[in-house]
């Protein structure tokens, strides 16, 4: 009877400590996976900000070509060189803030998924020993 106390006893300390061992595992990833976003989501702060005041210094610039013109043909030309030039920008800073995103989302991403991919090998490791 003794025996098979302590043996109960040993087994649940192991089953206490493989438990416990898999929620610091899992804290400690998602606290990985929250630092990186934390970052991903100040790195994408500054770069929408440092995009707006990109297009702002962009708008100045055509007030100040806008006020130069000496006639409305001019006016005209200025506005259609800035929408050209603007549409080519967008589009290059809609390419930046993607590409920083699909990065955060890796970056968020990655830390669950090794913690996954390591408890299915464990628990793949663990059915071939019993």
């Amino acid at each position: 009877m003794r025996a098979l106390a302590e043996r109960s006893v040993a087994q649940t300390r192991e089953l206490y400590e493989r438990s416990a061992n898999a929620l610091r595992a899992v804290l400690e990833t998602w606290e990985r996976s929250l630092d990186a976003g934390g970052q991903g989501a100040v790195a994408l702060n500054r770069t929408i900000i440092d995009i707006a005041e990109r297009n702002i210094s962009t708008g100045f610039d055509l007030a100040t070509s806008l006020a130069g013109a000496k006639n409305l043909a001019e006016v005209m030309e200025v506005q259609a060189a800035y929408w050209r030039k603007q549409f080519g920008e967008l589009s290059m800073q809609a390419e930046e803030v993607r590409a920083l995103s699909t990065k955060v989302t890796a970056d968020v991403v990655e830390p669950i998924k090794a913690q996954v991919t390591r408890d299915i090998d464990a628990s793949t490791r663990q059915k071939r020993s019993t």
